[in-house]
């Protein structure tokens, strides 16, 4: 029987996950652990400054006390699979929100398929983009075109080969729409994502000033090919994108060395 590996950075008590967990069964034997608490936007971090510990919610589902997504991932690894075994397939997801262009460095999602593959595992991030409002799109759209996606990728990974080296994971983003208006997969690169300043200064009831973080709009800068995450998403595609842990800019190691000396 083929093994599964399932966290997420929305918490062991989100819809996406839950979806997901009931429709991988049908693929293989599915270990749950994800983090007890949303934790989203943490990167790829490790908890080092304090003890973690799992909590058993239901039969090969677990929640890490505070732990995080790359937590997830490393402590299953290491605890709670036999020596010398590990699982076929890790998949980060559902996702509720984008994961694309520049973003995917900040994504806990990203962070604990990466962490996968620094493993050698074959592994996948899945995120649901979202309309304007995310609650808004779970209720409407639901998960059924993620799911379908995530189990069809699954069943080509487990049944024949991952498409990628080591050291790399796909990166997969969804449309907000239903199933049967979906045109298919498109294979695409991080697109170039625009930033803005989203930080909210507030006053408590005491004066005392203090920030909230919000959400950027989704905007980005296009290229002539039009073959970005992004884009694919704008006209209804599941974009896939290969991601690799090297982030060295190759192309610019030559120049580099001309101006250093």
């Amino acid at each position: 029987m083929k093994r599964i590996l399932l966290t997420n950075d929305d918490g062991f008590e989100s819809e996406g996950l839950r979806v997901l967990r009931e429709g991988l069964k049908e693929l293989g034997e599915v270990l749950t652990v994800a983090p007890t608490s949303e934790k989203s936007a943490c990167g790829h971090s490790l908890t080092l400054t304090k003890p973690l510990r799992f909590v058993r919610i239901d039969d090969n589902f677990f929640r890490l006390d505070d732990g995080t997504p790359t937590d997830c991932v490393y402590l299953a690894l290491n605890a709670l699979y036999p020596k010398n075994q590990k699982p076929d397939l890790i998949i980060s997801g559902i996702n509720r929100g984008a994961n694309m262009g520049e973003d995917i460095t900040y994504s806990g999602t990203a962070a604990a398929a990466m962490e996968g593959a620094l493993y050698d595992i074959p592994s996948m991030a899945v995120s649901q983009v979202c309309n304007s409002n995310c609650e808004k799109t779970e209720i409407e759209i639901g998960y059924d075109l993620a799911l379908r996606t995530t189990l069809d990728l699954a069943r080509r990974i487990l049944e024949g080969d991952f498409p990628l080296k080591k050291r790399k994971f796909l990166n997969v983003n969804v449309p907000p729409i239903k199933p049967s208006l979906c045109k298919g997969y498109k294979i695409t690169r991080a697109g170039y994502r625009l930033y803005a300043n989203e930080a909210h200064l507030h006053r408590n009831p005491r004066g005392l000033e203090y920030w909230w973080l919000g959400l950027h709009p989704l905007r980005w800068k296009p290229n002539s090919n039009r073959d970005c995450d992004f884009e694919a998403i704008k006209e209804g595609y599941v974009s896939i994108t290969p991601i690799k842990a090297d982030l060295t800019a190759h192309e610019d190691i030559e120049r580099l060395k001309s101006w250093i000396e």
